[in-house]
């Protein structure tokens, strides 16, 4: 339906606008009755609906009503399955509208910079060119269905600890690289209908109140079309947020952010220009819900569980495969032990928390899957409700373990160890499972353990077990997904989205995590996650992109239809891909490019690709990918835009970070001249190291040294000939005339910056023809 919003704004009082920029309570938007303005719900969460029952909690965390639980953030990037992803928002969507529910909390993209952030379960990656595309393709596949979304929480909102007033203290380059950069792709490819600013400051200015990142990023800049939402309780003070772009108030604040926007506009401090851009963003959303609002919704609840178990099949990662101890063989008898096999953790804490619509037993399906032909044997192990070693339970893990083929054991992280509201301290399991672990070991070589956590631990257990899966948090139907995996009804297909590092002191963030006080700096800069570990050369415990299957690939015919090619080009990648194994299979094909010579510091490679393929035994496929100029490019914070500097690229076709399969070079040419001003303090070496410049340089340098006979003879000796090159490399160009006693004078220098300056003017003007 068509309306002219305009034609609406222009009926309102100030205080109607005021009112419609905060909500009417926890979850609604306020509407205008005589106006035909509805208020509409939004609800969380990014892994399925989180939306109170009438009457409880005004929070919703204890009484939702049920939904579908799908696997967390943390599992489903693991996958890396786009069209999976796409799947999983329809899915949602449809839960949305059969509860009249408009906007849907999230996805969430905020980087994993370090291991212990409490939240990291709900985000996707430490790298942004994947959690952006999975965010992308989350947001895809709900707003097709009528709902939007809010891709939060934006920016630089990497931990929990004191998140509502903690300054990230993060450098331009950094910055635009990684943590926006996971956003970026997100809101220019599929528009999220809603964004989420952030509790913290980002380096000095509370997200909510900070245009730069709201105002001229995110709408200028980027596109953003719909309206910005605070995260809840993150609004510092409410005018200064409308002005700096943050549209919508969460929850209500009772009048009091609504009066201070009536207050500002009439003592001059807000426009009411501004306020009226405001409320048109938030109208056109709201009226976007009502006209997509499906009458009579309803959603197949066993389907969306069933889609929830393939999604848990390929989020999870296979991390170890000791003499092909997996899949395992449906006969003989299985010892099934710990107690997250009959209480599974399924999903996080906080404000993602699902009532789900079922939630499957693990020790039952691995039973309903092995049926009559495999004797099944359990024991706790362990108690969830405390980290103390119960001898007892011990012993009888011990008997189980010792009258068993194979056991199966369940451990990882409680749900106490993390959740939003506080970071994690270590990377460790609790005590008992870790006691369990080596109980277990003494009696039984053929150990299987299956992890359920939502982001790294520290194995040092790992010699121990012949085999490990990586369950990740896997929703409501996790249990049939493992038991599928672990006999061989399915193949693993997933790969981490994140470094597993051998110990919390090999993360890059380490010194410099959670901060002190009210401040945390970003000080290993763009060197997160496999970026750092490649330059360091740390060896992780698992690297970025690894995971095994029970089939093999062999990776071949890498193609590159340029070699050469400015950066306004595009290039086409090839490359084939063979399952060479007896199952079918799906291989998650990654492509990075590594400037193999740059003047800026870079990472060795980082990814730009991937591709999840299918492969039947003995089939073959082509991968193809295209890559464009932010492929090679990196921020420069003179030119404040990508720029891609002329040189040779390599480009890299790996299974991992690690295990790079094939390569080849592509040589890009830069269209844009990046040249600092010329001034006094430039440097001889600098001119000299310029291809472009370095002519008219060595002229007039030769020019100058005329008057300099020190600098024009040199030292006959070899050493000294060295020293005195080096000398002339970083000698600022003052220094010439300090040198030559007088003979060349600042007239001449003046001149001589003057014409290497125009030089420079000049060249970038051909350039940009």
């Amino acid at each position: 339906m068509t309306r002219d919003i305009q034609a609406l704004i222009s009926q309102m009082t100030l205080e109607e606008k005021a009112g419609l920029c905060s909500g009417i309570d926890f979850w609604n938007l306020k509407g205008i009755e005589r106006l035909g303005i509805p208020s509409i719900m939004v609800t969380d969460g990014p892994h399925g609906l989180r939306k109170q029952k009438q009457g409880a909690d005004h929070l919703g965390l204890f009484d939702s009503v049920p939904a579908t639980c799908f696997p967390s953030a943390a599992g489903m990037a693991s996958s890396w399955n786009r069209d999976l992803i796409e799947r999983v928002g329809v899915a949602l969507g449809e839960e949305c509208q059969a509860e009249d529910v408009a906007v849907l909390l999230g996805p969430g993209a905020n980087i994993k910079r370090s291991p212990l952030c409490g939240r990291n379960f709900e985000y996707f990656s430490e790298d942004p060119y994947l959690s952006s595309e999975m965010a992308a393709n989350h947001i895809k596949g709900v707003q097709s269905q009528g709902v939007g979304t809010s891709l939060k929480h934006f920016a630089a909102n990497n931990q929990e600890h004191r998140r509502m007033s903690t300054d990230a203290i993060v450098d331009e380059r950094t910055l635009r690289e990684i943590y926006l950069a996971s956003f970026e792709g997100a809101v220019k490819q599929s528009q999220p209908w809603t964004v989420m600013c952030s509790y913290n400051k980002v380096n000095g200015e509370f997200a909510s109140e900070n245009s730069y990142l709201l105002t001229d990023i995110l709408k200028e800049e980027w596109g953003f079309e719909g309206f910005v939402v605070s995260d809840w309780g993150a609004v510092n003070e409410r005018a200064a947020g409308l002005e700096a772009g943050l549209e919508l108030e969460m929850p209500a604040s009772g009048g009091i952010g609504d009066q201070k926007i009536v207050n500002a506009v009439k003592n001059g401090e807000l426009s009411e220009e501004k306020l009226d851009r405001a409320v048109e963003r938030i109208l056109r959303i709201i009226f976007m819900a009502v006209d997509h609002k499906q009458e009579n919704a309803a959603y197949d609840q066993e389907a969306h569980h069933q889609l929830a178990r393939e999604v848990a099949r390929e989020s999870m990662v296979l991390l170890k495969n000791e003499a092909n101890i997996l899949p395992l063989k449906k006969a003989g008898t299985v010892a099934v032990i710990g107690e997250f096999a009959k209480k599974p953790r399924y999903q996080g804490g906080g404000s993602s928390h699902i009532k789900p619509t079922k939630l499957e037993n693990i020790l039952e399906e691995i039973q309903k899957t092995v049926g009559s032909s495999t004797n099944v044997l359990y024991a706790d192990g362990y108690s969830l409700t405390s980290d103390a070693i119960d001898a007892a339970l011990l012993e009888e893990a011990k008997r189980a373990a010792a009258a068993a083929g194979t056991v199966i054991l369940f451990v990882g992280l409680p749900d106490r160890y993390e959740s939003e509201g506080y970071d994690r301290q270590h990377l460790r399991m609790p005590d008992n499972h870790l006691a369990l672990l080596n109980a277990v070991a003494e009696v039984n070589e053929n150990i299987v353990v299956v992890l359920s956590n939502g982001s790294p631990i520290e194995m040092p257990w790992l010699p121990k077990a012949k085999g490990v899966l990586e369950g990740y948090l896997g929703g409501q139907a996790l249990g049939g997904a493992i038991a599928d995996l672990l006999f061989g009804d399915a193949n693993p297909s997933g790969k981490l989205a994140e470094t597993f590092p051998q110990r919390l002191s090999d993360n890059p963030s380490f010194l410099h995590f959670p901060g002190e006080g009210d401040k945390v700096e970003y000080k290993e800069g763009i060197f997160v996650g496999y970026r750092y570990y490649d330059a360091k050369g740390v060896e992780p415990l698992f690297p970025f992109g690894y995971g095994l299957s029970y089939t093999t690939f062999e990776y071949s015919n890498l193609s590159i239809d340029k070699k050469e090619l400015k950066d306004t080009d595009a290039v086409t990648v090839r490359v084939n891909v063979k399952n060479t194994g007896a199952v079918a299979g799906q291989e998650i094909v990654q492509l990075y490019v590594k400037d193999i010579q740059s003047s800026v510091v870079r990472p060795e490679k980082e990814l730009k690709g991937f591709e999840k393929v299918a492969l039947q035994p003995g089939e073959e496929k082509t991968v193809v990918f295209t890559l464009d100029k932010r492929a090679f490019a990196y921020y420069n914070v003179d030119l404040e835009d990508w720029h891609v500097e002329t040189g040779e690229f390599g480009i890299l076709i790996g299974a991992s970070s690690q295990d790079i399969r094939l390569h080849d070079s592509i040589v890009v040419e830069s269209t844009v001249s990046v040249h600092k001003p010329i001034h006094r303090n430039t440097l001889v070496g600098d001119l000299l190291a310029d291809p472009l410049l370095a002519p008219l340089a060595k002229e007039l340098l030769a020019k100058a040294n005329e008057h300099n006979p020190l600098m024009s003879a040199g030292p006959e000796d070899e050493h000294a000939s060295d020293m005195f090159e080096a000398m002339m490399r970083y000698l600022p160009l003052r220094a010439l005339s300090n040198f030559s006693g007088g003979m060349f004078t600042e007239e001449a220098m003046a001149d001589m910056i003057r014409q290497l300056n125009e030089k420079q003017e000049k060249l970038a003007a051909v350039q940009s023809i």
